[in-house]
């Protein structure tokens, strides 16, 4: 499947708002709710322009993973940048009806891709012990497990990215 993935902009608003609404049952089944208020148009376009604020600042960048129809079929995030280390938290969400399609590995490395661009030069990742299949999506990408951590699974991509 063709996948590409495309800065997040404020255009991109009522796309955006679709997509979390739509798959809000099954997001809150995989991470902690948003709350109420998230799904609130004009709450929404409020924290929409405190994203874009971030990514302005590059503290932050917001990119939306669409397929060949430019449908949203996903999220995937650099956060939490620390610019004294250009270190970067990735995240990323998938659209439940494109599970198990391959598109979180192929985001990620599209991400992958990006970051050196974004001044990025390592990335971290967490996930739970129970989502294997998002461990094996950061595997696939070199991310290396780091086995120390007990509750969450910590996974740590260093240096050279290309």
């Amino acid at each position: 499947m063709f996948i590409k993935i495309e800065r997040l902009q404020e255009k991109d608003t009522g796309a955006l708002f679709e997509f979390e609404t739509v798959n809000r049952a099954f997001f809150e089944t995989q991470v902690p709710s948003r709350g109420d208020n998230y799904y609130v148009f004009e709450h929404f376009k409020s924290i929409l322009v405190d994203l874009l604020q971030e990514q302005e600042d590059e503290t932050s960048f917001f990119y939306l993973i669409k397929n060949e129809l430019n449908t949203i079929v996903g999220r995937i995030n650099l956060v939490d940048i620390n610019r004294e280390k250009n270190i970067g938290f990735i995240g990323y969400r998938i659209r439940e009806t494109f599970l198990k399609k391959g598109i979180a590995t192929k985001a990620l490395k599209l991400m992958l891709e990006k970051a050196p661009s974004l001044n990025v030069s390592e990335i971290h990742a967490k996930t739970t012990y129970n989502k294997i299949g998002s461990q094996k999506v950061l595997e696939h990408n070199g991310f290396l497990q780091d086995l120390d951590i007990h509750v969450q699974i910590t996974f740590i991509m260093f240096g050279n990215l290309k």
